[in-house]
Formats: structure tokens, sequence, C-alpha cells
């Protein structure tokens, strides 16, 4: 297939997946705004006050990034989970499957419709976020960096729980029981330094904490993890889900079955 026609393809998938979150942005884009100024009510006004500085800032501060990549986390992985399910259920899937488009395509055109999505989501909430707290935006590049390649890692990750789901409930069964979890224990409410060393070290085994992590420190110049090692976690699931999804592809798999 000649690069160009592959292009317009992406193009297309793009383009429908952006516009599938967008006309109904009133529970796409709005619920994760509400729901964060409720978290910053809650957390950051009425228990935050009682709490006290945490690694030199006050907790409406330091727990903003959490509430941010929180945001941009479970919509990049919701997008793409629900997107890819309905192709399945409603067979259109099928056509992109048996046509001369790569699977590279394929992936990339979903993934990128759960960046929109995440991405989108993300800027609403800091939006909002800087209602309630000084956001300092040490390491602005940094920052753009590490939302954006999450975004991916969990667009990836939506993909491949919507390629394996055979029903409605199974699109909702990682992120209510795996993602949601490893999201609240990924530091957003608390620096792992406040942990009993068994914790911290248990802590380490998130891959949601490097990102926290690395996200507000972008935006405070303040982590628990090398930011370097972050990077690093990122890329390589990046590449192992990626990979994976086009070996998924490549097999059939939920889908030929």
């Amino acid at each position: 297939m000649p690069i160009h026609a592959q292009l317009i393809a992406l193009q297309t998938i793009l383009i429908k997946e952006t516009l599938r979150f967008l006309r109904i942005w009133i529970q796409t884009i709005l619920p994760p705004a509400v729901t964060t100024a409720l978290y910053f009510i809650i957390f950051g006004k009425l228990i935050g006050t009682q709490i006290g500085p945490v690694e030199g800032l006050n907790y409406t501060q330091y727990i903003a990034p959490g509430l941010i990549m929180m945001a941009v986390i479970t919509n990049s992985y919701s997008n793409v989970v629900s997107s890819f399910f309905s192709a399945k259920f409603q067979r259109h899937i099928e056509e992109m499957l048996v046509s001369p488009l790569p699977n590279t395509i394929i992936v990339l055109g979903f993934v990128g419709g759960g960046v929109a999505r995440g991405l989108s989501v993300g800027i609403t909430v800091i939006a909002i976020s800087l209602c309630f707290a000084d956001l300092h935006w040490q390491h602005p590049l940094l920052t753009f960096t590490v939302i954006v390649l999450t975004s991916i890692l969990f667009a990836l990750a939506g993909l491949i729980n919507g390629i394996y789901a055979k029903s409605f409930d199974d699109i909702s069964v990682i992120p209510t029981f795996v993602l949601t979890p490893l999201i609240y224990l990924g530091g957003i409410f608390y620096s792992i330094k406040m942990l009993p060393a068994f914790w911290q070290q248990t802590s380490l085994f998130n891959p949601i904490l490097y990102m926290i992590n690395a996200f507000r420190f972008g935006i405070l110049g303040v982590s628990d993890i090398d930011i370097r090692l972050a990077f690093a976690i990122i890329l390589l699931f990046i590449a192992i889900l990626f990979s994976y999804s086009l070996w998924l592809l490549q097999h059939g798999t939920g889908i030929r079955s």
C-alpha cells in the first residue's frame, strides 16, 4: 500500500476517533473536570488543611499533578478500549483487517484517538487545577513529554483490553480492578517517603508511580524517584505494548476466534 494512501487512512481514523469523543463532550470532557474540582475541594481544601506541607509544598499543590495525570490515564485508556470493542461489536473492524491497510496504521489510528482525548481532558483538568493550586511549571518540555508518553502507553493498554474483550463487561474489569487501584496507590495523594520501608519498596513495583512522579517533577520540581528511570520504564512499556498489540492483530486474537 503506497505511503500516501497509508497517511490518508491514518488521518481518516484519527479524525473519526477524535470526532467520536468530541461529539459527546458532555460525557467525555466535562465529567473529569467536575470530578477533579471535587477532589480539590474535598482533599485539597478540607482534608489538606489538616495534613500540612508535603515536600515543602502545600497539599493542594502536591496532589494537583497526580489528579491531572489520573484524568489523562483513565480517559486515554477508556477511549480506546470502548472504541475498539465497539468496532468489534459492530463488525466493521474486520473491514480494516482484510484491507491492505497495515496493522501499524490501525494501531496508530486508535491510539492517536486515545491520546487526543487524554490531552483534551488533560488541558481541561489543568485549567481547573489552576483555580485551586499555584503550579510552577519548572520543566515545561519534560512535563509535556511525560503526559504525551503516558497517554500513548495507556491508549495502547486500552487497545489490548479491547482486543481481548468479549462483552461490554470485559472492558470495565481491568479499569475497575487493576487500573484504579494502581492509580490510587501511585502516589497521587501522598509521597512514598511517608510510608514504612516495606511499603516504600513495594510501591516501586507500581509503574504508575513513576509516571506521576515524573509529571510532578516537571511541574513542581519534586519527585520520589529518578526521572531517568521513569522515562526508561515508560518507553519500555510503550515498546512492549505496541509490539504486543501488533502481534494480536496479526493473529486475529479476539476477532477471528
